[in-house]
Order: C-alpha cells, then structure tokens, then sequence
C-alpha cells in the first residue's frame, strides 16, 4: 500500500479554498499535500501528523474532513475490463444532483441498472450549497428586515436581536434533512447504487472511479458547476466570498463589495443589505438583471438604492488590494477610475460546468468554449451512448432545467427516445424583493428572433393587492405577436412573482392570447391578477375599471 492517504473533504468551492486547506493541512504536519476542491478531497503523506491533528485542522478553517484512508497503489488497482466483457449497468451517472438524480429515477422506472457516482457531497449544489440554502438564509434575512421596517399604520414593529449563528445553524439543519430524505434516502428505495469516487472515462463504455471500472451500456455527465472566479489581479490573495462561503458567515461583515449583479449577486447582496450591512454591487454590464427588461432592471436598482445599497454598472474591475482588514477593489467606469474600500469581496459572476478531471479527450466527447459538455438537442454528445444534463451541458442554470434535462436524457440513452429539450416557456426567477419572475421572450428578444410585436408595461399600484400591501414597488410587462396576439414574453417584477409566473408559463406553452388572458378568471386582491390586467391594458384604460371589471 502506498504511504499517501486520501481525505475527503466537503464545503471547498475554489482556488482559494484549496490553498487555504493546503496550507492547514500542512501547518498541523501533513507533507506532500495536493489539494482539489473539484474532487473533494485532499492528498497527502501524514508526516507523523495524527488523524485527529489534520482533521481538526481542516475544521478550523472552515471545511468539513471526513475519515483519513489510505490511497492504493498503481499496482493495486484491478484490471480495467476488456470491452468483450459484460456490462455492469445500464446506466452510470457522474455526479449526484438534481439532474443525477431525477436520471436514475427515471431509469429505475425503466426497471434499469443504475449506477450513480459521486466524488462530493451527496445532492449537488441545489440542496447542499444553491437554492435551498441561500433562500433558507433570504426568508430569515426578509422576516427580520420587514420587522424594522414595517409600513403598515398603527403597528409599531422592531427587530429586536440577530444571531446570525443560530441562523446559519438552522440552514445547515435544513439542508441536512433534505440531503437526507431528497437524495440519500432515496437511493435505497428505488435501488440504485451509489458509488463515492472520482470518475474518469477509460473508453466509451467504462469509467475508472478511483481505479475501480465501472461498465454501462450508456454514461450520462452530470457532473454540475462550481463558481466561476475570475482572474481579477490581487483577488486571490486578498480573499473573497462565493455564494457558497458567504451563507457559512458567522459574523456580519461591516462592508460587503459583490462583484457581479446578476441573479446570485443580486440575491446575496440584498441578503446582507436586509441584516443591517453596507452593500456595494459592481457589475460589467450597462445595468443590474442584464437578461430581464430593462424595466426590471431600472425599478431593482431604485428599490436597492432606496434599501441603501450602492450600485455601480459598466464597470471594469482593475484589481484588488489587502490592506489590514480591509480589501480594496479598483474599478474603471468609462475614462473615470475609482475605487471601493470594504471589509469582505463576494465574487457572484456566474459559474462554470465541472468538466476537467473526466478524461473526455480520451472517448471524443467536445466541450464549448465555456467547458461545457457538448451536446445536441438530445443531450447526446458526439459520443452515440454518452449524454450531459443539467449545469455540465451548459444548460440554463436552474434545478427544475437540471431534473427536467436528467430525466429525458435517461429516456434517450436507454430507449432512443430521440426526445428534445423544449426550453421555449422557460420560467426564471430572482428571489431578490420585490421577487424578479419572467417566462418566454424579453422584448428584445423577440424582436431579434423577427417578431413584430406589441409590449405593453403596468405599474403595480394598478394592481389591488399591491395598494392592500403598501408595496407598490414593481411592474408587469407582457410581450405579445402584433398580428396572432400570441403571448412571446411576461416579465414581473412582485411580491410573490415566483408564483404568478407559473400561468404565464402556462400561457406561453399552449399558445394562449391577449385576449385569451384578458378574459380569463383574475381573483381579485391576488397578484395573480396583474397578469389579467396587463392583458387588458393591450385594449382600454385601466384605470377606468371599477374593482374586478371584467
């Protein structure tokens, strides 16, 4: 056996991460280390160091070891099987999230065999480090910011204390117990392996996972994303926040800088402004939300500001300095340089396909010039019986594209269903408030793609529900066919916009009309009444309309 020993490790997300548990593990006596936040794991010579030593050092600096083991030799390894040999699956998976998942649920409906393997935590990034998490942390941060800012009158409110460890505790003990009843459990009760390693292709029909081969009829990646750094100079070593880190916080930061505006920065940088921290947003692009109406992004930006956020949009970010405890960001807007002094960096702008390390070049599966797995409509690769799914594919970075892609590739590699991923009624949401929810085309969108259409825009204080809240910050924008009144596009920007949204889904998928939705059912004193009512504005005024005018 050889002298190296392998440690599994959860909570790294970066560079960063694997530094800093490099340099730990090498304080507390371990020799050799190399460090892979990709796989999970650290690997390393003991150096006299004891499990408990290295162990407790990885702890303290925030990550979560699991039990030391020894890594086998070369020579150890068994023979990785001839390609006359039998098959051991129908199906092997890389990774074990949403898309993983919802694939060997549905390949064990097929009464398939089932291989899923993962070299991380169980669950992948939605339950573990994604959605549940973060919007876990959004609705405590919501409870306590409505508390001290309650607009309702005769009612006096405060917010009286924050603990922000006992809230970052009861995360941790939600996501634990989905982790537990979504994905672990689940394992057993449709009966498909699970199987912890790193994979690697061997051939077509084999995977390698930690010398172990592993043989199926057809291979689906989905092997996720991990956040996207980018090569700002001085970043790394002054230190920054991911989405991930940012939710394990136990202490407030005084001054928060997030790079990046979009859904995730836009959400973590109002999860901080709503427990009392000062909040700068630099972005490249020319405005917040850069892929909604520039409605949304315009009415966002006043909400922020007024919160006290400060915004500052077409920015090129120079470098990032460390100076005591506190980080300097230097950013250029136009010809004009600036600069931003703050105590914590959250580096939200965007991730990338977890590809590297699966040995794709050795089988001629592609990648995009992004990293993601190439794949067609199918979501089969160049490779007849290897598919991607979910994040890896470069998929729209949602759960329900993941489950949805995870599925139907798992049809396609067991039954050439030839079935295609329909991505046209997509739904989007941005749990920031008031909420961002938007379905099919923008108006920009629509017109790229030779439409001529009509768009009409209402402001919420038409909508009773939003005069009954005494929050009328927000709007509806609906984006329709001049000539059919097809319904292309819905854009809200609400309280509880996640939900409305899904009739516009609803709408876009079966072909629906303006008029079709102006003569709809719209329940008054609902939000999801704004949908009946910016349908009626493409005809009349509607501020002419008595309560519930049909």
């Amino acid at each position: 056996m050889s002298s190296r020993q392998r440690l599994p490790i959860e909570g790294m997300t970066c560079e960063h991460c694997e530094r800093t548990v490099a340099a730990a593990l090498t304080g507390a006596g371990a020799t050799n280390v190399q460090v892979n936040h990709r796989k999970g794991e650290a690997v390393l010579e003991t150096g006299g160091a004891n499990e408990d030593r290295l162990t407790s050092a990885v702890r303290e600096a925030g990550y979560r070891p699991g039990r030391l083991r020894p890594l086998p030799d070369e020579s150890d390894r068994p023979p990785v099987p001839r390609s006359g040999d039998a098959h051991q699956y129908d199906l092997a998976i890389i990774g074990s999230g949403s898309a993983a998942f919802a694939a060997a649920i549905r390949a064990r409906d097929l009464d398939a065999r089932v291989a899923l393997i993962e070299a991380n935590t169980i669950g992948g990034t939605c339950v573990n480090v994604g959605c549940v998490p973060s919007k876990a942390m959004l609705a405590a941060a919501e409870a306590y910011d409505r508390a001290r800012s309650n607009s309702f009158p005769g009612i006096t409110t405060g917010a009286i204390a924050l603990d922000l460890k006992a809230m970052v505790a009861g995360k941790d003990e939600l996501v634990e117990s989905l982790r537990k009843s979504k994905y672990v459990d689940l394992a057993d009760s449709y009966g498909f392996e699970l199987i912890r390693g790193q994979a690697s292709f061997h051939d077509a029909h084999t995977l390698e996972v930690d010398g172990r081969p592993i043989r199926a009829d057809a291979i689906l990646i989905a092997s996720g994303s991990s956040p996207a750094i980018p090569p700002i100079p001085g970043l790394a070593e002054a230190g920054y926040l991911t989405s991930t880190t940012a939710l394990e916080l136990t202490e407030l930061p005084e001054h928060l800088i997030v790079i990046g505006a979009n859904a995730v920065g836009l959400e973590m940088g109002q999860l901080f402004l709503h427990l009392g921290v000062r909040v700068t947003f630099l972005d490249m692009a020319p405005r917040i939300a850069p892929g909604e109406e520039p409605e949304i992004s315009q009415t966002l930006a006043e909400v922020l500001r007024e919160e006290g956020a400060e915004i500052n949009t077409g920015v090129q970010v120079l470098r990032v300095t460390h100076m005591g405890e506190a980080r300097e960001v230097q950013f250029r807007v136009g010809a004009r340089q600036r600069s931003v002094r703050g105590t914590h960096i959250l580096v939200a702008t965007g991730r990338r396909p977890n590809s590297e390390g699966l040995q794709l070049s050795q089988v001629g599966v592609s990648l995009t010039h992004g990293g993601a797995i190439k794949v067609d409509d199918t979501l089969r690769t160049a490779v007849p019986n290897v598919f991607a799914a979910g994040d890896a594919a470069g998929l729209p970075q949602f759960v329900y594209v993941a489950a949805k892609s995870g599925a139907l590739a798992a049809d396609n590699a067991l039954h050439n269903a030839n079935t295609k991923l329909d991505l046209s009624a997509l739904p989007r949401i941005t749990f920031t408030r008031p909420q961002i929810a938007s379905a099919g085309l923008t108006d920009e969108q629509a017109n790229a793609q030779g439409y001529v259409c009509d768009c009409w825009t209402m402001s919420l204080d038409a909508i009773p529900r939003a005069l009954v809240n005494r929050d009328t910050r927000g709007l509806f924008k609906m984006v329709a066919e001049r000539e059919t009144g097809k319904v292309l596009g819905v854009s809200i920007l609400a309280e509880n916009a996640g939900d409305v949204i899904l009739s516009a889904v609803y709408a876009i998928q079966f072909g629906a009309t303006v008029q079709q939705l102006a003569d709809s059912w719209g329940p008054y004193l609902t939000m999801g009444e704004g949908l009946k009512l910016v349908a009626q504005t493409y005809t009349r005024d509607i501020a002419k309309l008595s309560c519930c005018a049909a």
